[in-house]
């Protein structure tokens, strides 16, 4: 098992069944800090509507049920991409062009992206 998997079983299974989307550091809860990333991200994406785009389906046509991908740059080396639910796809829709399928996945990391977002 992995070590998340291990540590949010343990928070399920120990403390009551608390969902790990609920524990904070004090400020905020991790379900907070993740509607700001998804936030911050569509409002980047509206900056730069020319590079942004967004897709239901991956490059190889597969998806993942409740959610799509928005990203910016369709070239390789230069993608930022994360999958949002699906309640903001409409939003997302009013400025960024919809893809049959996402660009092919050029092997990008999260630490890829914080470099990509830095030169922006």
């Amino acid at each position: 098992m992995k070590s998340t998997e291990a540590i949010n079983a343990l928070i399920s299974n120990e403390v009551g069944g608390i969902e790990s989307g609920d524990i904070s550091d004090g400020y905020h809860t991790f379900n907070e800090l993740y509607e700001h990333r998804v936030r911050l991200f569509i409002e980047l994406c509206r900056c730069y509507q020319d590079k942004a785009w967004y897709s239901l389906r991956h490059s190889d046509d597969s998806l993942i049920n409740g959610w799509f991908v928005l990203g910016l740059n369709k070239e390789e080396g230069k993608q930022i991409t994360y999958h949002l639910p699906m309640e903001h796809f409409k939003e997302v829709g009013e400025f960024a062009e919809e893809l049959k399928k996402a660009p092919e996945f050029d092997g990008h990391s999260s630490k890829d992206v914080l470099n990509r977002l830095k030169n922006l």
